[in-house]
């Protein structure tokens, strides 16, 4: 691997996709097989929100998952490099994140769930990846980076914050900020409450087309971050059906742009990181990006949003 460039710029990690491409390909891959258990025992939620993972003060976790007459938790600890296994009856086991195959990952957690009585069955292949290679085959996937993916944590809680702020401008349906183990991207979404037309078929590698009818069963304005897409990772911003004209909408900031390839505006990380005003610059995305798939598709606007402070003089 070679020699990593990282730095801190603020409170806005820095880090160069080329230098933790491996330890990022092996982190999505396990943080597949931690999603897909968490989707084997969740009651089913609307768009698939019952099988996310979520941002917390120590790494990811899968939050509460029911089991039998009790529950589990999974969390990645980046700060001591762990990955926590809780059960409600008291019991506890944990696995060093350290170098190691997928195939060894995913033998070590199913193993350590079947010790502690979590009887599991998953899909053993990952989704939304060109190359499908089966958890118990990958020898492929086998360099973690410690020092890397706390950078990459350190991304998502800062993109945590400015997401969950954004969020609280929309009292419609909105997601939860959270993170999606297929593509490995921390997203929020806004609903404007009309049903969508069908999500055509085939439109996501290794990823059954019910998986996005689903997903995109209702109109929608998404946005997100990524660690790819460019040299520190990306946000963007999509909608679902894209209404006419939207690719041609100024936002801001001016660093933003659209990408028809993807059908997304999208401001690269590093453009935010070092802003003045970083948290700023992204919710000047977000707010705009929105703004645009709002207005063109007719959105209720005046019922869908609020003041977020409207409460506090009560």
């Amino acid at each position: 691997m070679a020699e990593q460039q990282t730095q801190q710029a603020g409170a806005w990690p820095r880090l160069r996709l080329e230098d933790w491409a491996e330890a990022r390909d092996t982190l999505h891959m396990w943080t597949q097989i931690v999603g897909k258990i968490r989707l084997d025992h969740a009651p089913p939620a609307n768009q698939w929100w019952q099988v996310t993972l979520y941002v917390t003060p120590r790494g990811l976790s899968t939050s509460t998952i029911p089991y039998r007459g009790g529950a589990f938790d999974i969390e990645f600890d980046f700060v001591e490099q762990r990955l926590g296994i809780r059960v409600s009856d008291g019991s506890r086991r944990e696995l060093v994140l350290e170098s190691k195959p997928v195939s060894q990952f995913y033998s070590e957690i199913m193993g350590v769930l079947g010790d502690l009585g979590i009887q599991t069955r998953v899909y053993p292949r990952p989704n939304e990846v060109p190359v499908s290679i089966p958890f118990p085959e990958d020898h492929r996937h086998a360099v973690y980076d410690p020092h890397a993916t706390r950078l990459f944590w350190g991304q998502l809680l800062n993109a945590h914050r400015v997401f969950g702020e954004f969020r609280s401008h929309f009292v419609g349906k909105a997601s939860p900020v959270h993170f999606f183990w297929g593509a490995m991207d921390l997203a929020v979404t806004r609903f404007s409450g009309r049903t969508a037309p069908p999500h055509p078929p085939g439109g996501v590698p290794n990823l059954p087309d019910r998986v996005t009818q689903e997903a995109y069963s209702v109109e929608l304005s998404s946005c997100g971050f990524w660690p790819g897409g460019g040299e520190e990772g990306g946000f963007y911003s999509y909608a679902y059906p894209e209404p006419a004209g939207f690719a041609d909408q100024p936002v801001q900031p001016a660093a933003a742009s659209y990408r028809r390839d993807v059908g997304e505006f999208v401001l690269p990380y590093e453009t935010v990181a070092t802003a003045a005003d970083p948290d700023r610059t992204l919710t000047e995305f977000l707010h705009s990006t929105y703004e645009a798939a709002a207005e063109l598709a007719d959105w209720d606007r005046a019922v869908l949003e609020a003041d977020p402070h409207h409460w506090e003089h009560r």
